[in-house]
This record gives structure tokens, sequence and C-alpha cells, in this order.
């Protein structure tokens, strides 16, 4: 191995320059060429482009990380989350003609029985007033003398805040969960279930029809978690009741789970796929106690996450496919 230094004197010993024999090949010159041209560009090279001056440091984007931000495939972005992928509607299929109307926008189902049974639903010219008549996608259906159109599907997840009534329109003029959304679309949505004037968390709106019956009926099975702050701790003997089931309206209600998240005993976290009215605090006024707070952390797999008190967020595709197929 060379060394670069003098061991005698300790100093830096020059490196030797190795001088090729004549007539040998050189190495490639590294600028010009040897008849004194400048070398070829490098194949993709643009000569058009002006090239930047020795030492001057090239301008940087004023976006974040000096380029275009990661994207998120579209996740929260308006577009993607209010176009959802339309079911295959048979056009011979007869559906039942309230049913048709909510689809529609028109109302509910239970508002739609009221109007046939007024007379101002028409099928191809024809008032209907029978509840059990049915329809095709392609008759001539009015409501009032004014075509009824499909509208495109919208899913709305909100985190109801307290003091708001979930209706689509209150008499005693309160602050409602419509009010809320109002200006998310022009299409007509409600409420699936109810939550109570108090009660926070998790609230789905659409004018889907046939996804809101079966997210209200019992028979879907479809779980709620709550998380419960009590008035006092709750005492062993009567968790051991809640746990065992409570007679609600003739009918015995189980809780799928109850937990305590924090050291005391009077928050817990229930889970329970009941679907009476006030199910939750009936259920420990049963026992002696009283709800102080109420609050639903998920609804049929829907959680709040990243959606603050009062706020709201369209349901992506993905949500909207596991919900359409029975996903709970």
């Amino acid at each position: 191995m060379y060394n670069n230094f003098n061991n005698n004197e300790g100093e830096r010993r020059p490196r030797p320059r190795f001088q090729r024999e004549a007539g040998s090949v050189s190495a490639r010159p590294r600028f010009r060429r040897e008849d004194g041209e400048a070398r070829p560009k490098p194949f993709g090279f643009n000569s058009e482009r002006s090239e930047r001056p020795f030492g001057e440091r090239p301008q940087r984007s004023n976006k974040p990380f000096g380029g275009k931000p990661k994207r998120n495939n579209g996740l929260y972005s308006a577009h993607k989350q209010q176009v959802y992928r339309e079911q295959h509607e048979d056009p011979t299929k007869p559906v039942r003609l309230n049913k048709y109307l909510a689809n529609a926008g028109i109302c509910s189902r239970r508002e739609a029985d009221d109007f046939i049974q007024a007379g101002v639903i028409t099928v191809n010219g024809v008032t209907v007033d029978n509840l059990g008549a049915k329809v095709l996608p392609t008759d001539d259906i009015r409501f009032h003398d004014q075509p009824v159109r499909r509208e495109r599907k919208v899913y709305i997840l909100l985190n109801k805040p307290k003091n708001t009534v979930t209706t689509t329109d209150d008499p005693q003029e309160r602050h409602t969960v419509i009010d809320i959304v109002r200006h998310a679309c022009p299409e007509r949505i409600y409420p699936v279930g109810r939550l109570d004037r108090n009660t926070t968390g998790v609230l789905l709106l659409t004018n889907d029809g046939d996804l809101a019956a079966k997210l209200t009926h019992p028979k879907f099975n479809k779980k709620k978690i709550y998380a419960v702050t009590l008035d006092k701790e709750l005492d062993p003997i009567d968790e051991a009741i809640v746990r065992a089931g409570v007679v609600l309206d003739d009918e015995r209600i189980i809780p799928d789970a109850l937990e305590f998240p924090k050291e005391d005993r009077k928050h817990i976290g229930l889970e329970i796929h009941s679907g009476q009215n006030r199910v939750v605090r009936r259920i420990f006024e049963k026992v002696g106690y009283k709800v102080v707070n109420l609050d639903r952390v998920s609804f049929a797999g829907l959680t709040k996450k990243n959606v603050g008190r009062g706020k709201w967020r369209f349901l992506t595709p993905k949500e909207v496919a596991y919900l359409q197929m029975g996903n709970f």
C-alpha cells in the first residue's frame, strides 16, 4: 500500500504521476475529443433547455416538501364520496308504490301511504289510492301532477350535538339535525333511526329507503355502541342484573357487551342491538340509575372518528358497499 507520508520527516509525500507510454490508448477525454471538438451530448439531453449558471441554486417550489402533496385516493373528497355505484334495477320487477316514492326522495314510506290515501299520486294518468299498489320503474308516476324522478343516493354521517332534535321538521321550531346538513346536498335526506335530544354521537342521514329500512328493522341485528355516564357508580349487583337482561315492553334486553373504560364505575361502554326507544336510559332507570351523559360512538360499524361534534361528512363508497351488503 502506498504511504502518503514520509516516515522520517513526517511531511506529506507528493503522489507520483504515472505517464502513459507513447502509442498507448489514452483514456476518453472528459470534455473534448482528440480532434478538439466538443464531445457529443448523451442520449435524451435537451439542447434547447437553458442551463443553470454555475453556483446558482434552483428555485424551490412553494408547495410543501418541494412537490405535490400525496394523494389520499379521494377518501374525503366531496366528489368521490357523493358518487356511489347504483345497484342494478330490474325494469320488469314491480315495487310497492310507497317504496318507490321513498327511494325517489319524495317522502318516507309512512308519509307516502298518507299521500296515496289522499289521492295525490297518479300512475300512468290514473289516481292510485290502494296502499298495496305496485308500479314498474318505467311507469309515469306523478306527485301533485309533477313527475317523480329518481334521485341520486346520498349518505351523510353526522356527529350529533346536544339540544338537537332528530326529525325533519319540528312544530316547536327547535334546532334539528336537518338544520346542520341543510346545505350538504339538494336531495331530501332524513335521519335513520332516532337519538334523544340530549344524546350525542353517530347519526346516519340518507335518501336510500331500502338501506334505511334495513338499518331500522330489528331482524338485521345491527350493533350500536354507547358511552354511558351515570349519576353514581354502578353497583356489582346491579351490573349482574343488567348483564342478565332487563325486561322492557315485554321484551328482555340483554346487552352484547358491558365494559368499564375508566377506573371508576360511573363511565360504562355498552354494546347493544335493540331498537327500542330510549333503550339505554330505560335499562339503567330500571335498576335505579340516571344517565347523565349518553354518546353513541358506533352505529352499524360507522364511527365518528375525525368528525367533530356538530360536524358531518359523506360516507365513502366502501362504507356504503359494506352497509348495502349487510356487514353491520
